[in-house]
């Protein structure tokens, strides 16, 4: 499932036609050929642009002021009528990811879906940049991040997706007009919220990550970059002059000396928007600087001592929250103030930004999941194991939902998941496995005469938590760790898939589990202090 290719091959366009910051097809400037292949230009809507970034930074202002003000109860009860708030997640069940199990100090992770919408339906947002002929269209996700933030709450990762990523959106239905929207497939991630609303995009990220949400909030508004002005300035990097202008007129208009500069109003909008100029000119590396700024923003919230001033953190706080969606789960006073105090528990230094590995799509047009390093930082979010490897791997609860059935009332399907494409199956490994378990007294244990499947690693799955008991007890017989043992709406009982990781012998060994964060997700700490690279052709 690909992320948009970009600025290269029109990857930061969306849907709706046009690209930001000029568009770049096949790395293109100009259309000009300098030796790295064809290059062409999109067309390009310079309102378009400045309306996305203007969402991104409503975004990431109403979390972190809410996450710094921390004013009190009766301040967010007085904040409450300007929140809206929508359905959490409007997918099928069947797509949905399960909720984490508590750690050993009962505490559970915290997973907040940011959206940003590129929403025209107010005079505001269709000033920001919508053409007319698109007023009152279906509203797009155009910026997607997930926040995680530990059960112990010492740390905090944010998974950025593309927004021209590909992948399969699930059936939703429309909360308030009962519209059911059919399931699609290899369909460009940002479409998921035109389709009943915030918990549609909610329901595909966890289709796509099996991380249970718990919370979103959207945002949809205009004037937010006045903010900085008020923060006083984010500081900034680059490491050579930058100008972002071409001669066809493309480029954000960021013109700084190299070095660190506090910049805030234009500039700051300027910063969040370029794309021609930071390292190989694509989305991709806007979205980096759009991390660093982040992290920046935060560091200047907690650190600049004019923001301890109530009324000028009122003023911020009040300009974002008129502008958020929410899920009703967090629509309430209370609500907001315990997620303000949880985020102010992290300490900047524990942080940690990602992007989405990703590849691009075949037709080089978009972008999709990158496999491998795809799914391993989804499991390591699941698995709230934090992406700065500072932590250990966190152990779930040892106490079931329900208790264990004795051993031989225990029935258990065991199923041949060894077919490799390298290795094919071992032919007969269910039925031996499955006499492993009854001579350890799980009497109950059948093969699956089924075909063979593919399945990488041994996991054991259940259907509901009064049979989570028994699964753990087929997987502790087994010397199969807990954290193969995965509630699945895939099974109508206890199965023991036994998978490629155990062809043969009687004794299962688990492989060591590689838990660092891939190198292509691009991890920033919160507490660094880094330069964006420039383009050498967009220095002066």
């Amino acid at each position: 499932m690909p992320l948009a290719r970009q600025g290269r091959s029109g990857a930061s366009g969306d849907s709706r036609g046009g690209t930001s910051d000029g568009g770049r097809r096949a790395g293109g400037r100009g259309g000009k050929d300098d030796g790295r292949g064809p290059r062409r230009r999109m067309p390009t809507d310079p309102r378009r642009r400045r309306r996305r970034v203007l969402r991104w930074s409503a975004t990431v202002l109403a979390v972190l002021i809410l996450g710094t003000a921390g004013a009190g109860y009766l301040y967010y009860q007085r904040l409450n009528g300007d929140l809206r708030k929508d359905d959490l997640n409007i997918g099928d069940s069947k797509d949905r990811a399960a909720k984490p199990k508590a750690n050993a100090a009962g505490q559970t992770p915290l997973n907040i879906l940011l959206i940003g919408s590129d929403a025209r339906d107010s005079k505001e947002n269709q000033d920001l940049g919508g053409a007319k002929d698109t007023y009152n269209t279906a509203p797009r996700a155009d910026v997607q991040m997930l926040l995680h933030v530990s059960a112990d709450r010492t740390n905090m990762s944010v998974v950025s997706m593309p927004r021209d990523t590909l992948l399969d959106i699930p059936k939703c239905t429309d909360p308030d007009t009962g519209t059911e929207y059919a399931a699609k497939t290899y369909t460009i991630a940002n479409d998921s919220l035109g389709r009943g609303g915030p918990g549609c995009t909610v329901a595909t990220w966890e289709k796509l990550t099996d991380i249970h949400i718990d919370h979103f909030i959207m945002v949809d508004f205009a004037g937010v970059v006045s903010m900085a002005d008020a923060i006083g300035g984010v500081p900034v990097c680059v490491d050579k002059n930058i100008y972002s202008h071409t001669s066809q007129g493309h480029g954000s208009g960021l013109k700084l000396k190299a070095g660190t500069t506090s910049v805030k109003g234009k500039q700051a909008l300027q910063w969040l928007r370029t794309r021609y100029g930071f390292e190989d000119d694509t989305d991709i590396a806007r979205t980096k600087a759009q991390h660093q700024y982040m992290n920046s923003m935060v560091r200047q919230l907690r650190a600049n001592a004019t923001l301890s001033n109530p009324n000028r953190l009122r003023q911020l706080a009040e300009t974002a929250v008129k502008a958020l969606t929410v899920d009703k789960g967090l629509g309430s006073p209370k609500k907001l103030y315990d997620l303000s105090l949880d985020l102010k528990k992290v300490p900047t230094s524990r942080i940690s930004m990602t992007t989405m590995p990703w590849e691009y799509a075949p037709d080089g047009n978009r972008v999709v999941p990158k496999p491998e390093d795809a799914a391993k930082l989804f499991r390591l979010v699941r698995q709230d194991i934090a992406l700065d490897g500072k932590d250990k791997k966190k152990a779930a609860s040892d106490k079931p939902a329900d208790p264990a059935a004795a051993d031989d009332e225990i029935a258990v399907r065991v199923v041949n998941g060894t077919l490799t494409e390298a290795k094919g199956a071992v032919q007969g490994r269910a039925a031996a496995v499955a006499g492993l378990l009854t001579g350890k007294g799980f009497t109950k244990a059948v093969a699956d005469t089924s075909p063979a499947v593919s399945e990488d690693t041994t996991v054991v799955r259940y259907p509901s938590a009064d049979l989570e008991g028994d699964a753990r007890a087929v997987a502790k017989a087994l010397g199969i760790g807990t954290d193969a043992v995965k509630k699945s709406a895939d099974v109508s009982g206890v199965t023991l898939v036994v998978g490629a990781d155990w062809r043969d012998g009687t004794k299962y060994t688990a492989a060591d589990e590689d838990d660092t964060t891939p190198d292509s997700a691009d991890l920033l700490n919160g507490a660094k202090k880094a330069c964006m690279q420039v383009d050498p052709a967009y220095t002066w």
